[in-house]
């Protein structure tokens, strides 16, 4: 039993329920995981290395968990790069705490084995050192295209 003052944390909690489901917090994750709007569900890790384009949950020390991509598998940990990030970060394999299992999008649950899923992960891999290019050309289409739509009329609730 744990008293008021300890805090639970991932680890004890996956340790637990065998799964957890969380709320997006932070951008690093667009455009596949938008904050406050989708869920990701994480599993324990195992005892087999993670792979290439598979999403993680790792521990940053001294205290902070982030949720980001596997872009290079190497000896004694990775390098994990978010999908709306420019700079790869070392992690070693014991930092490494969950794997991305599915995530949920306007109430759909998609599985990571799931077919568009796995083209997406394809793409976004292999398009690291484009995603300058890919911002710089998404950014001048909105500029191009937003004066040709209608205003956004917003409702207050």
């Amino acid at each position: 039993v744990r008293s008021m003052s300890e805090a639970l944390t991932y680890e004890d909690y996956l340790d637990a329920y065998g799964s957890l489901t969380y709320t997006v917090v932070g951008v690093s994750m667009l455009p596949l995981l938008r904050q406050g709007r989708d869920l990701f569900t994480v599993t324990p890790k195992g005892s087999e290395r993670c792979r290439v384009g598979e999403v993680v949950l790792y521990r940053r020390p001294p205290s902070h968990y982030v949720l980001h991509r596997v872009v290079e598998v190497r000896d004694g940990g990775y390098l994990i790069l978010g999908d709306n990030c420019l700079n790869r970060e070392w992690v070693p394999e014991s930092d490494i705490i969950a794997v991305m299992c599915s995530f949920v999008r306007k109430g759909h649950e998609y599985g990571v084995d799931c077919l568009w899923y796995r083209a997406y992960t394809w793409f976004w891999v292999h398009a690291e050192h484009q995603r300058v290019t890919l911002w710089r050309a998404g950014s001048m289409l909105k500029r191009l295209v937003a004066p040709t739509l209608p205003a956004r009329r917003f409702r207050h609730r």
